[in-house]
């Protein structure tokens, strides 16, 4: 029997630790803990050392040509280094920060919400509230639905790293939300696209549409280069891509719920919240 549940795609675009000293500590802790990348082996560092003799190379154990390699590019590379490790931030939910939240509510058109004020302390905790205030909308207005939270990864990324910035700042979510934070990937509350297709191996979604012969992803930026349009004014263009994934995770969820894929009319341009 088919059970009507009120369904919520969610997708969040994050972005770096913005405290203007986060990256002058980055700086300082390389400059005391500087390491190879993890992937380095003997040869790679031998190699861009500079070492050809091949008995010196022979002889000269892994983890000295991994200490010899810190030492020679400890400078050299620490900037591109810092700059890297900051940018990881924007997967952590203590440091990074949300700049654009997806929704749609069933085949409903997508929307983005984020604020001018990204940079500012207050203009994420707009998002979220707006966000939060969008979701409780909708579940009192239909509350005899069973309601779904849908997303590419959101059992592992996006649910968790949207409940530590509400608690960082203070913006409570609403309950059918705030339950959804803590279900596992399995309940009945969450439909996480990734885990459900293969729950040991990772699948891109537009790697996912593909195989289900759904329309994935318009063509253009990637996940990577979220943060380069944000900080160079370009966040509406992150926006549209958002409600890209938005509605990509969503045919996806119906097509492998054996559920017929309901697509609202386009519009030109997309629905911002502020």
């Amino acid at each position: 029997m088919h059970i009507d549940k009120l369904e919520i795609s969610i997708d969040l675009e994050t972005i770096p630790d913005q405290n203007p000293e986060a990256l002058d500590a980055i700086r300082a802790d390389l400059r005391e803990n500087f390491k190879a990348p993890s992937d380095m082996t003997k040869e790679r560092a031998c190699r861009e050392l500079g070492m050809t003799d091949a008995n010196e190379i022979k002889f000269t154990s892994k983890d000295s040509a991994i200490e010899k390699w810190v030492a020679r590019f400890r400078d050299e590379k620490l900037e591109e280094t810092a700059q890297e490790t900051l940018k990881k931030t924007s997967f952590d939910g203590a440091r990074g920060q949300i700049a654009v939240i997806g929704l749609k509510f069933g085949a409903g058109e997508s929307r983005a919400i984020w604020s001018p004020s990204w940079n500012e302390d207050f203009g994420e905790g707009l998002v979220l509230r707006e966000a939060f205030d969008a979701i409780e909308s909708a579940f009192s207005a239909c509350n005899m639905r069973q309601p779904v939270f849908i997303g590419h990864y959101i059992s592992g990324f996006d649910l968790p790293f949207l409940f530590k910035r509400a608690v960082i700042l203070g913006v409570e979510p609403p309950a059918i939300l705030l339950h959804a934070m803590r279900a596992k990937p399995w309940d009945d509350c969450l439909f996480d696209t990734m885990k459900r297709w293969d729950a040991q191996n990772n699948i891109k979604l537009d790697a996912l549409c593909a195989a289900l012969g759904v329309q994935g992803k318009t063509e253009g930026m990637d996940g990577s280069q979220v943060w380069e349009y944000i900080r160079t004014g370009r966040i509406a263009e992150v926006a549209a891509y958002c409600m890209d994934d938005t509605d990509a995770a969503y045919r996806a969820y119906r097509r492998m719920s054996f559920l017929p894929i309901e697509e609202p009319a386009m519009e030109l341009e997309p629905d911002f919240a502020f």
